[in-house]
């Protein structure tokens, strides 16, 4: 029983433990000793309840049956393509469920492949799910991260290939870069490789014939000494090289129209 949750996130379906040589009233037991915690009706951890994210939307998705898959933003959320938010567990199954921490989507065509181990949508299916129910801003962080081939863009419907598919690094990036094209200002380039003396960087946002670049500082990736020391570093070399370099963080984005009135100001035009 232990070999074989050890593989599955440490979860079981009462038929694997039935497969494990554990009759009702064995499981019965070990569920009052301790051994065993019941999740769902027919799914338990083994050993203890606390459980990585994976082992809890594996445990979702046996809830559900045997066809269930994890779909939507918990598919999303396993495949790192937005940041799980402890919402309900959502899984897309033949038969409907209901649980207060599952949302359960009803399909009789389900797409299926394992990530981690676990049955999730593949992941064009879950983009396009995903545009079927969340915003706008996480369907575009969703596709960023997704980084799909050509081929598999192809695939995607009209709406979701409006979105836009600019390889942006965070979601502050996002806000900064539509903030641009919708004011409709020339349109950088994004996350490009820039070649100094003595190392490539990656600046965030890049206007090559106006030698300029915009480096956008979250507090996440930005707010430590550290990180404040190399990007002082990063700029002088970028300066020193010829680049202008502006910054923009989350406090100036509250300020729309002084950040516009910098970008006219450093030469960026209409498009």
């Amino acid at each position: 029983m232990a070999k074989r949750a050890a593989g599955q996130w440490g979860v079981l379906s009462l038929d694997e433990l039935r497969a494990c040589g554990l009759n009702k009233v064995a499981v019965g037991v070990r569920v009052r000793r301790g051994n065993l915690h019941r999740l769902y009706r027919g799914v338990y951890a083994v050993g203890h309840r606390n459980l990585t994210v994976e082992g809890q939307f594996l445990a979702a998705v046996k809830a559900c049956g045997p066809d269930a898959v994890l779909s939507h933003y918990s598919a999303a959320a396993l495949r790192e393509l937005v940041r799980w938010d402890g919402r309900p567990f959502e899984i897309t199954a033949p038969s409907a469920h209901s649980h207060p921490r599952i949302k359960a989507h009803r399909s009789t065509s389900i797409e299926r492949v394992l990530v981690k181990g676990i049955p999730v949508t593949p992941k064009l299916r879950t983009v396009i799910d995903l545009a079927d129910f969340e915003d706008e801003a996480i369907v575009k962080r969703a596709l960023r991260q997704a980084k799909f081939t050509r081929a598999e863009l192809e695939q995607l419907p009209a709406r979701i290939l409006d979105l836009g598919v600019v390889p942006t690094s965070s979601p502050l990036e996002d806000r900064v870069h539509d903030f641009i094209v919708r004011a409709g200002l020339e349109a950088p380039l994004v996350n490009a490789p820039y070649r100094l003396p003595t190392r490539t960087v990656i600046p965030d946002l890049y206007w090559p014939h106006l030698r300029l670049i915009v480096e956008v500082d979250s507090v996440e990736w930005h707010d430590d000494p550290l990180a404040r020391r190399d990007d002082a570093a990063r700029q002088a070399e970028l300066e020193a090289a010829g680049e202008r370099v502006l910054r923009v963080t989350s406090v100036d984005m509250r300020k729309p129209p002084l950040i516009l009135a910098r970008l006219r100001a450093a030469g960026v035009g209409d498009a």
